[in-house]
């Protein structure tokens, strides 16, 4: 069993109700059942406000983030964050350099975390796998707001967010995703920007450039597939000035991460980058807006403690 489970101290569970259409709500009495099983005490807290921990830096009262703090403080040794990768990057922020370990269950659409860490999808085998796991340190990314643990940048999918948050909020999940990306396509052009890593500059005109400390966005999309969590660098993808006939061409490959190989396609690491343009662009971390250009990510290096299934 996990050595953070030996002391009986309750282990804290921060669920978004609402997270993958309501797949959220339907898996609380599913954890309920399996922690008992498992003889491990539980408090479960339903969020009741998003967050703005990732975008903001703000830590809003009944959000997954303020929660975390909340737990932290009562002295909970390991916060679990039930959702999708928008409550893991809240809850995470609120643990990035605390003693408190994460853990993470699917209970969200993308769950893109939990690929990375090789978590189960299936709720009760990850229940089993956080059980039965070890601790594990990974990296972090600053941003100027905050922390996010996935992957940022600028370009083509931060419009699309962009899109999805101030265009298309009347529709949700899959279907508000493909409508965003038609939009966006439709009007994207390439961007010049100007991109700093680790002091050494690189003028650029870019679809989009993807600052990765995991490998995967967007429920499964292998931006960054050599990406690692625990490497001590970004790696900084960037998808060059192609038309939109070989964007689309090109975009299912991103999901085997082959399209690393296409000659428009380079691929960089380094601890520090700033990305500035002509004009301001929107950014993204971890699915959520966080500002405009000019931005700068630094790495924070084994910033957090995960919990991983056994030889992860």
């Amino acid at each position: 069993m996990l050595d953070l489970l030996s002391d009986g101290v309750p282990v804290t569970v921060i669920i978004n109700p609402a997270s993958g259409r309501g797949k959220g709500s339907k898996a609380i009495p599913v954890i309920q059942r399996c922690f008992a099983d498992h003889g491990v005490p539980l408090k479960i807290v339903e969020t009741e406000r998003p967050g703005q921990a990732v975008s903001t830096g703000e830590m809003v009262p009944g959000s997954a983030g303020w929660h975390a703090v909340q737990a932290v403080s009562q002295g909970a040794r390991v916060v679990i964050a039930a959702g999708g990768d928008g409550t893991v990057g809240e809850v995470a922020n609120a643990l990035v350099g605390s003693p408190a370990a994460l853990g993470i269950l699917p209970a969200g659409t993308g769950n893109d975390m939990v690929r990375s860490l090789g978590i189960s999808r299936n709720l009760p085998e990850a229940i089993a796998q956080f059980v039965h796991g070890h601790v594990r340190r990974i990296d972090a990314g600053r941003s100027p707001n905050g922390y996010f643990v996935n992957i940022a940048g600028v370009g083509f999918d931060a419009e699309v967010a962009h899109a999805i948050n101030h265009r298309f909020r009347h529709l949700h999940g899959t279907t508000a995703y493909l409508v965003a990306v038609i939009a966006t396509l439709l009007k994207y052009r390439p961007q010049e920007i100007e991109l700093e890593i680790d002091g050494v500059c690189h003028p650029e005109r870019i679809m989009l450039c993807a600052v990765a400390n995991a490998q995967s966005y967007g429920g499964g999309m292998r931006v960054a597939p050599t990406a690692q969590l625990d490497s001590g660098k970004f790696e900084i993808v960037l998808v060059g000035d192609v038309s939109r006939w070989e964007f689309l061409k090109t975009f299912p490959s991103v999901f085997k991460g082959t399209h690393v190989s296409h000659p428009k396609v380079k691929v960089f690491t380094g601890e520090s980058v700033q990305i500035t343009s002509p004009i301001a662009l929107p950014v993204l971390a971890d699915g959520e807006e966080i500002g405009s250009t000019p931005v700068h990510f630094s790495i924070v290096p084994s910033g957090l403690t995960v919990v991983v299934p056994a030889g992860s």
